[in-house]
């Protein structure tokens, strides 16, 4: 339920986006006390991705190409010049960014985005490095790109993930239509597949395919439809990916070295047209089944582990940001098991596309929307 801040005929889509007087926050009662949602910075075209600076300020990608910071206070300054060229048509645009993990003494930055060449785009990952005063990239280089490029505007993947050991994963989707979806099952293309590299590109050496002359050395795992949430557990360190699902089938997996996690095989999902994918399985031998699976679909995009002190009671538990289902997923665990689900923020009617937390202990989510939105959620007492 929503307390009565909400004056008569104003959504709350249209408070949190100013559009109701300078009404900026709402306040919901969740299952463990009640938050309290703070428009922090707005008038971003379609943000996509966070990333917090070390002095409590981020860095949030728009979609078209262009790279901001925003301060802790909600100041947006002007677009960051050295971004790489973006294709952003359909889904494409710059998508991720991540900091290097010696961030503090090198400023590189990561970012993924859809880049055109021949034969179409796909995703790739550039890193350069943030000047002192934070205005541009320097030495910008594109460290990866996907192989092939294809015709397509849709199924980026790209999310950015660094382990403890400073590899660095790439989820890529299988570009969507038909005639790519095989291709996540062939080695030999890294469409549908998750990458693991070192920061300046290279293969590490204990990849799971290295020396195979019929497999991309940087594949680490595949058989994924399209991933656009991903993030590392806090205890195990290893790698949990959320992939869309097409009409149904939405999976949390747990990403293991050389594991094929069967899209198009098996699939919990059918055809948008409502068919049936493949032979209509939903396991097979040789392919890891999800630990969990949505359907109908949130459409998952954004996730995190939250280990802050503002909300005690969700240490451990995963938030998911949902884009058809307009909302903040929080998931609680056991061990590898889901054993609990509850959906925030769905009456905001909001894209959610990404979800950080904050060296405040806040939680922050983006919205995929024209005019887009950093919100902050904090507990309302």
């Amino acid at each position: 339920m929503r307390r009565s801040i909400l004056k008569a005929g104003v959504s709350l889509a249209m408070i949190l986006a100013g559009g109701a007087a300078s009404a900026k926050e709402v306040t919901f009662d969740t299952e463990n006390g009640s938050i309290r949602v703070t428009t922090l910075a707005e008038g971003l075209e379609h943000p996509w991705a966070m990333a917090f600076l070390p002095d409590g300020d981020m860095l949030v990608t728009e979609r078209p190409g262009r790279l901001r910071i925003v301060s802790s206070e909600g100041e947006v300054s002007e677009p960051i010049s050295g971004t790489p060229e973006v294709d952003a048509r359909g889904q494409g645009g710059l998508l991720d960014v991540a900091l290097d993990p010696d961030f503090a003494e090198n400023r590189l930055i990561y970012m993924s985005f859809a880049e055109a060449g021949d034969g179409g785009n796909s995703t790739a990952v550039a890193r350069g490095r943030l000047n002192e005063d934070r205005t541009a990239l320097e030495n910008l280089e594109v460290i990866f790109s996907q192989k092939p490029k294809v015709d397509s505007k849709a199924h980026y993947g790209s999310r950015l993930v660094f382990d403890n050991d400073g590899h660095l994963f790439i989820t890529m989707g299988e570009r969507s239509a038909r005639q790519f979806r095989g291709h996540a099952q062939d080695l030999t293309t890294h469409l549908g597949t998750i990458a693991r590299i070192l920061p300046d590109g290279s293969v590490p050496e204990d990849n799971p395919f290295v020396g195979r002359d019929d497999a991309l050395p940087e594949i680490y795992a595949y058989g994924i439809r399209n991933s656009q949430a991903a993030a590392l557990h806090p205890q195990t360190g290893e790698l949990w990916a959320i992939e869309h699902g097409p009409r149904g089938g939405d999976e949390l997996n747990i990403i293991r070295p050389g594991e094929n996690y069967g899209w198009p095989v098996v699939t919990f999902g059918r055809e948008y047209i409502g068919l049936t994918i493949g032979d209509g399985i939903t396991s097979a031998p040789g392919m890891v089944d999800p630990i969990y699976q949505w359907t109908p679909v949130i459409a998952p995009s954004g996730m995190i582990f939250y280990d802050g002190d503002a909300f005690p009671d969700w240490q451990g538990n995963l938030f998911v940001g949902g884009l058809a289902s307009t909302a903040l997923v929080r998931l609680e665990l056991d061990g590898e098991k889901v054993t609990h689900e509850e959906r925030m923020l769905e009456d905001l009617s909001l894209r959610i596309r990404d979800v950080e937390h904050g060296p405040d202990g806040a939680i922050y989510v983006a919205t995929d929307e024209d005019n887009g939105a950093v919100l902050k959620i904090t507990p309302a007492d």
